[in-house]
């Protein structure tokens, strides 16, 4: 398949209201799962599409709780981005295997694990972390 970047290039705008955003938001949503197959196709994934959609699933779910409009069109935006540079081949299978799919969860620790550490990483993210 030919590369055409302009293909997915959008112009930037701004919700005018909730329902607006939330509109938007499933439409981004349903653009990453329906190219979860093309994207297996374009990087060669050892994974099926049911997989990718899973966990396309759980990054759109970590921010289900945002609710601050600015915050929704900066997700928005980084979001139609991440997919125009994943299907326009702007990526490396590592990054697409290590980024999209690799799950950020922490392993559970006791408040002990957490003292003897000496910071509560709840409370703390890394800058680089990516969480807005």
């Amino acid at each position: 398949m030919t590369t055409i970047p302009s293909r997915l290039a959008q112009v930037t705008r701004i919700s005018s209201s909730p329902s607006e955003a939330r509109t938007r938001v499933i439409d981004l949503y349903r653009a990453w799962v329906r190219a979860a197959p093309e994207i297996i196709e374009l990087y060669t994934l050892p994974v099926t599409p049911a997989y990718i959609r899973l966990c396309i699933r759980q990054k759109f779910e970590a921010n289900r709780h945002v609710t601050d409009p600015r915050a929704i069109e900066v997700l928005l935006l980084k979001g139609r981005q991440e997919l125009q540079e994943t299907l326009n081949c702007w990526k490396q299978p590592d990054h697409v295997m290590g980024l999209l799919l690799k799950p950020n969860d922490r392993p559970q620790r006791s408040f002990l694990q957490k003292f003897y550490e000496g910071r509560d990483e709840d409370a703390v993210l890394p800058a680089a972390s990516g969480v807005v």
